[in-house]
Formats: structure tokens, sequence, C-alpha cells
């Protein structure tokens, strides 16, 4: 059986509210100041206050440290680690993410790793946060860490260096290592912290929907403010995974939400470009089906296919482009099949295909755009690329003997 926590980060993350949840969801928050005090830092102290945020009970982190101008470099961290003769796991898990920290800060600020200077992740209560959080999954015997798409805000934050766009450089380029799904909301607001991120970085081995698990535990920690449109929390949800489980992945389709609207009073080209709007925002797919409605009017169903970590934005889409005064929707199963991108010649112009077992399929606007600079017809471009590809890749004959 393996344990796995679940980060379910809608409202994003940062080290305190990671802490926080899994203060929330059950670790004893003794115990963890307990494996603290093996720091070789002093002059700071911990407390959990409950909290509402947006309506939900969560667990608030407060980390009260004493200013002591010490500008760490990674070296000085990972010694400071290492000398705490802390839990294995704890160990390795903090190191890990210092070190994403340290690798992503080297190259902003071009710099060998282990020579870089941590300003605000580098303070007592960013190591208070990040170790504590490594102690606390300790404590729940948590075996893996996995975490839904990350939700970051827009706007400018403050940081050491000033004024820095949000989510903050470093926050985008750790989640670009993890290839973590991230979604942005129009909140001004810092939702994920580089913290949470090198965190997230560091410990989680699968993005998505929560996992198959038998649910044990949930808890939520809290941010430090509240949001207007959604609670400003990190939940955790804690598990355990078995070999039936696993079956149940395999079999289950990935979730999707389809989303649909009856307009009646909208042009051809209003439509058109609906549809390509519901593209951009991140619809898988999107689709007209012409209906008829009451009174014998004619109209048309738009419908979009969307991730769930997207619906909202597409929904809202939907809505401004038809002009439709709601939306209905419901959650749907796919079992996409695996597919790779590839990318053949016809009379000498670039044109890319999606490769799927079986199955050779031309990308259209590429396609097009070589029937346009070549004066073949359309279909004979499809046709050429696609006996391009199989040429390229089938099997060589085996020498005679």
């Amino acid at each position: 059986m393996t344990t796995v926590a679940w980060f379910h980060c809608f409202a994003g993350i940062a080290g305190d509210m990671a802490l926080g949840a899994l203060v929330d969801v059950g670790a004893d928050l003794a115990e963890i100041v307990a494996l603290l005090k093996r720091l070789p830092v002093t002059g700071w102290s911990v407390e959990a206050e409950p909290v509402l945020r947006g309506g939900i009970a969560a667990t608030r982190i407060h980390v009260d440290a004493e200013d002591d101008a010490i500008v760490r470099t990674h070296s000085h961290i990972a010694a400071l680690i290492e000398e705490a003769r802390l839990p294995d796991r704890v160990r390795e898990r903090a190191l890990a993410t210092f070190d994403q920290l340290a690798i992503v800060e080297g190259q902003l600020h071009r710099r060998p790793a282990a020579q870089v200077h941590f300003h605000e992740v580098g303070g007592i209560d960013a190591i208070v946060d990040i170790v504590g959080t490594c102690a606390a999954l300790e404590l729940l015997d948590i075996d893996e860490v996995q975490s839904s798409p990350v939700t970051t805000g827009r706007g400018m934050v403050r940081s050491a260096h000033g004024l820095l766009p949000n989510p903050a450089p470093a926050v985008v380029a750790l989640l670009a290592r993890a290839k973590a799904p991230t979604v942005g909301r129009d909140i001004s607001a810092e939702l994920t912290t580089p913290t949470g991120a090198a965190l997230l970085a560091a410990l989680v081995t699968d993005w998505g929907p929560l996992p198959p698990m038998a649910i044990t535990a949930t808890g939520f920690g809290a941010g430090s403010r509240d949001l207007a449109d959604m609670p400003n929390t990190t939940q955790v949800v804690i598990g355990t995974a078995s070999a039936t489980a696993a079956e149940t992945l395999e079999n289950s389709g990935q979730p999707v939400v389809q989303l649909e609207a009856n307009v009646d009073d909208v042009t051809g080209e209003t439509i058109a470009y609906a549809i390509s709007a519901l593209l951009e925002a991140g619809a898988h797919d999107a689709w007209v089906t012409p209906i008829v409605m009451k009174k014998g009017r004619p109209a048309y169903t738009v419908s979009a296919l969307a991730d769930p970590a997207v619906a909202v934005d597409v929904r809202r889409v939907l809505t401004s482009e038809t002009g439709s005064l709601g939306v209905r929707g419901q959650t749907l199963e796919r079992w996409p099949a695996a597919r790779a991108p590839g990318e053949v010649e016809v009379e000498g112009l670039p044109v890319r295909v999606k490769v799927s077992p079986g199955r050779v399929k031309v990308e259209h606007d590429d396609a097009r755009r070589a029937a346009r600079r070549t004066g073949l017809p359309l279909r004979e471009v499809v046709s050429r690329a696609e006996a391009a590809w199989r040429r390229a890749h089938e099997d060589p004959p085996d020498d005679a003997s």
C-alpha cells in the first residue's frame, strides 16, 4: 500500500500554506517543531491558528522569526540541513527542494548553484516552512506526493530585487522544470510563491486530478489574506493507493467538462469567431450543431470540451462571445490515443503530422499552405505527406543471406 498526499492548488500554494494543510490534516505541530529544533538555527517559533477562508475552515501557520539579516547561500543551507540529523526522507526532501531553488536561481542570475544567494527563501521563516513541510510529510508517513494544476496570479510582486512580474520568474522556472500544468487567474495576488513552487518541483511525482485512492483525511492550509473570488487555501488529500486503484486509473478516462450554449440570434461570422476564441482559451475541441428551438426557430448549439482546470475560462469565453444568457455543462471522460508530433517535406516545404498507432494525420494548416505555394491539390499534399512519413519510418528490408 502506498500513502499519497495530493495537493489541490486551486488558489496556488506557498510554503506556509503547504505546512498549514498538513497540520490541518493531522500532522502534530509539536512533533514538527521538535524536528525543526534540530536545525542549528535559533530565534524562531511556530504557531497554528484556526481560521476561515471563503467560509472554509483552514489552518494558518505563523512563523515568528528574528530578522538576522543573513543572506544565506545554497551551500550554507545545505550544511544546516545535513548537520540537523533529520530522518532520511525529511533530509532528502528538504535538500531536494533547496536544490531546485538553487538551480533556478543560478540560471536566473547566471551563477553556479552552490554560490546562489537566497534572499526571501533563505530567511528563517522560509527554512522553517520548507523543512517543516518535509517533516510533516514524514510524520504522516507519506510515500508519494501528487498535485493538481497550479494556479498563479497577475500583476507585480515585491522582492529583494525590487518589483517583479507575477508569477515571479523563479516560480515560472520551477514549474517549467517540473513540467507542471498551470492556470493563470485574473487576481492581483501572489497565489504561488517560490517556496511553494519549489516544494512541488522537488516532491511531486504526478500531476492531474485527484488520483484513485481510498481517502483517509483532508485539510486546508490558509494564506495570509482573504480573496474576493476564491478561498485563499491549499487543500491536501491523504489516501492509500492500491493495485485496485491503479487498475481503476488505467481503466478510467481523462476527466473533461463539456460546455454548451444554445443561440438563435448571432451571425455565422460571430459563431466562427467564437469557435476560434474557445480553442485559444484552452478548449480541447469546439464545434457547432444546428438545432430547432421553440416556435420552430433555427438555431445552433455551440459546444466546447475542456480540461476542468480551464473550464472557468472557457465558460467565460462561451458566454461573452455568443451573448448567451446561460451555459450548461457536464463532466465526461475521454480516452485520448497516444500521439507524437512529426514533420515531413512536400516539394521542399515543411508539413507537420501527428502520429498515433496505425495512423498519420497531417496538420491541415500546413497542408493548405503547401497546396497554395506549390499549386498541388490539397488532397495530393496530404497523400504525399502521409507517404513521406511512412517511407521514412518503415523498417528496411533484411539483407538476403
